[in-house]
């Protein structure tokens, strides 16, 4: 019996391996290192904050979006982030209250794990991500996300043309056409886990 619990185990590692020397896996891992997101986290899930998450996003992507539409690279975009962090904060705040709340807003630039996630028109694979990222208050509600680089959430963006700009022809396939890669995402998503699993994350 232990013998067949070893071959399973050994065969499992084996497909994941095998999934992972496929160029699916190395063009995830270039959508990675390619993408700056915005995450912005409620101070709840009531409707009222929830709604408030969604009222400082408009106003961050409105005041912000010549921060990031001109950038030619991650990095151009990364370093516009950190030169503006205390403007995003401030944008933030000022919405917060102009909303009549009083919680305090933070804002970063980090790299953090995010799961496989929808948003409208494209799909981002499971993995690590650089994101500027904006909690307000508690930060214990649902959270919002996009991308600022490529500027695909930006008032002036249209996606579509965004992402063919940005990733190669397979990479903004893989982008927009989830549904013909649902496995091959979940096993991005299940490596990802244990890789942050692994490192104590």
């Amino acid at each position: 019996m232990k013998k067949w619990i070893a071959a399973i185990c050994v065969g499992l590692i084996a497909a994941i391996v095998l999934q992972f020397s496929t160029g699916f896996a190395a063009e995830c891992a270039q959508i990675r290192e390619n993408v700056l997101r915005l995450h912005i986290l409620a101070n709840s899930d009531s409707q009222e904050d929830q709604a408030l998450k969604l009222k400082v996003r408009d106003r961050v992507l409105k005041e912000t979006e010549e921060l990031f539409y001109h950038a030619d690279n991650l990095e151009d975009a990364k370093q516009s982030a950190q030169e503006h962090l205390e403007q995003i904060q401030q944008t933030a705040q000022e919405e917060v209250e102009r909303q009549g709340y009083d919680y305090p807003v933070k804002a970063e630039v980090v790299n953090m794990f995010f799961d496989t996630r929808v948003y409208e028109e494209f799909t981002l694979p499971a993995g690590h991500y650089d994101a500027v990222r904006i909690t307000i208050g508690e930060a214990a509600g649902h959270n919002w996300w996009c991308m600022l680089y490529p500027a695909v959430c930006l008032p002036c963006a249209m996606p579509h043309q965004e992402l063919e700009e940005n990733f190669t022809p397979e990479q903004a396939e893989i982008v927009e056409k989830p549904q013909e890669y649902e496995i091959q995402f979940a096993v991005v998503e299940l490596w990802e886990k244990f890789k942050s699993l692994w490192d104590g994350e």
